[in-house]
């Protein structure tokens, strides 16, 4: 059985993979999109928005669906369910190459989106089966493991992507692009989404299941941990994806860096590697290591983590030069890590309190300083999806799956809270109302701020509510 678990995790981390490649591209495709079609920036951010609203449309289907017909997940499946979200993504996948033979960016947006309801099936399945597949207790830290493989997909994808569009991965190739570049790394994408299909296919995952009886009901929203908890998948999902989607128009800034759109894949990439150096970091208890062992750990795993960011940016010929300023970002992370004794209510409080305080320090400064403040403050987003989804779903019993697919829908918050940030930055009115006033690209991070309060509210707040409930937050916040 442990083999076998060992194995449902193994694929589970490929699939959290390609989640994370086409997240991350999608900040390369902005940009692209932006320069190919002669955008302003919030009709740009329309491909974050066409992605992240494809999980609230297709959440919002499930959850009318197990409402009427019960629970069709836990019937087929979760092996099934998988299957099934990755041909969905393969299609989506294939759609681009017509789109882009017709030149319309409509329906390079519909394909994003199609692509994205295959992945919200795969994730409605997958979240709350990483939980299942061990201890409770330790949900949350698998959840990290396999988040791991989400945020180094993060990392790598805008190299990959870069290395499709133009031939090359030098910052230097970005002049080159065309609307038909789109085609082979679609392409590639569906015929790997496919041969995941085979493997999936013929493996032997574990039939984790609920053999309790699902109510047609709204069950789930009996429970104040997940309403509250969809509140704060929205701010999460909406922060993790607006700081970095923004970033190209925030280095621009002559009171930040100043540089061409050729080099601001080099920061990109740096922000979501601090996703996936935390996210690293946080599946070590995952392994069964001696104390020691796992203290050493813990300094060495983020430091790899950061080896490996510049690694893949000296590659790309990138002047990696001014991430010495990152360097007491990581250690402050390294610390507050440490202060967090992996508790996940605890962490989540700690570390938007954290994000919080550098959000603040950016606004208020300038230069290198503020740059890097908003740049690392991937680094304490990287573990907030695991504890906010292990918290959210605890103590759910038979409505796990449909409170999974409530989460899911709120991945909504990816489409909404960038395009309310790139309206701040371009001050563009909304429905004829100059409601959004023009911030500029900088002050307009004062969104990010909003997010992370309510998440620092959450995880204060989650602990009383499960207390009420019999339930340990921090020690078996899934214990039923």
């Amino acid at each position: 059985m442990n083999k076998s678990r060992n194995s449902a995790l193994a694929v589970l981390i490929i699939i959290y993979f390609f989640w994370g490649f086409v997240a991350a591209s999608n900040d390369i495709l902005t940009s692209h999109f932006k320069d190919i079609f002669h955008l302003k920036q919030y009709r740009a951010q329309l491909v974050e928005f066409a992605f992240y609203i494809s999980y609230f449309t297709g959440s919002l289907i499930y959850f009318i669906v197990t409402t009427v017909k019960g629970d069709i997940l836990n019937r087929i499946g979760y092996k099934k369910g998988l299957i099934a979200g990755l041909l969905i993504s393969a299609t989506g996948a294939l759609c681009f190459i017509p789109a882009a033979n017709l030149n319309s960016y409509p329906l390079l947006l519909t394909s994003l989106f199609i692509v994205g309801l295959g992945f919200t099936l795969q994730q409605i399945v997958a979240n709350p089966y990483v939980i299942a597949l061990g201890d409770p207790s330790t949900g949350s830290h698998r959840l990290n493991l396999t988040g791991g493989g989400n945020s180094f997909g993060t990392t790598i994808g805008p190299v990959l992507l870069s290395l499709a569009l133009y031939g090359q991965i030098k910052n230097s190739a970005a002049v080159q692009a065309t609307v038909d570049s789109i085609k082979m790394p679609s392409l590639v994408l569906c015929g790997m989404l496919m041969l995941s299909v085979i493997v999936l296919s013929l493996s032997k995952l574990p039939p984790v299941t609920r053999e309790e009886h699902t109510e047609r009901s709204l069950g789930a929203l009996r429970y104040p941990q997940l309403v509250l908890g969809m509140v704060a998948i929205f701010f999460y999902v909406g922060v993790e994806v607006t700081m970095g989607s923004n970033l190209n128009v925030l280095l621009k800034l002559k009171e930040i860096k100043d540089i061409p759109g050729s080099q601001i894949s080099t920061f990109v990439s740096l922000y979501w590697g601090g996703l996936m150096i935390g996210r690293w970091r946080g599946s070590i208890k995952v392994f069964n290591l001696t104390e020691g062992r796992r203290r050493v750990m813990m300094v060495l795993v983020p430091l790899a983590g950061f080896a490996v960011i510049c690694c893949i940016n000296l590659i790309r010929g990138s002047d990696i030069s001014d991430y010495v300023w990152y360097i007491p970002f990581l250690l402050l992370a390294i610390v507050a890590f440490y202060l967090g004794k992996e508790k996940p209510a605890r962490t989540l409080l700690l570390f938007s309190a954290i994000a919080i305080c550098l959000i603040s320090l950016g606004l208020l400064t300038t230069g290198n300083l503020a740059l890097f403040a908003f740049v690392s403050a991937g680094l304490f987003c990287s573990v907030m999806w695991p504890c906010i989804f292990t918290l959210a779903t605890a103590g759910l019993g038979k409505f796990t799956n449909q409170g999974s697919s409530l989460l899911i829908m709120m991945i909504l918050g990816g489409a909404v809270i960038p395009l309310i940030q790139g309206r701040l930055v371009d001050g563009v009115p909304l429905f004829g109302m100059d409601i959004f006033p023009k911030l500029g690209a900088h002050y307009s991070y004062i969104v990010p701020l909003f997010c992370f309060a309510y998440l620092a509210f959450y995880g204060w707040r989650v602990t009383h509510i499960l207390g009420k409930q019999g339930l340990n937050a921090d020690a078996a916040a899934m214990a039923e």
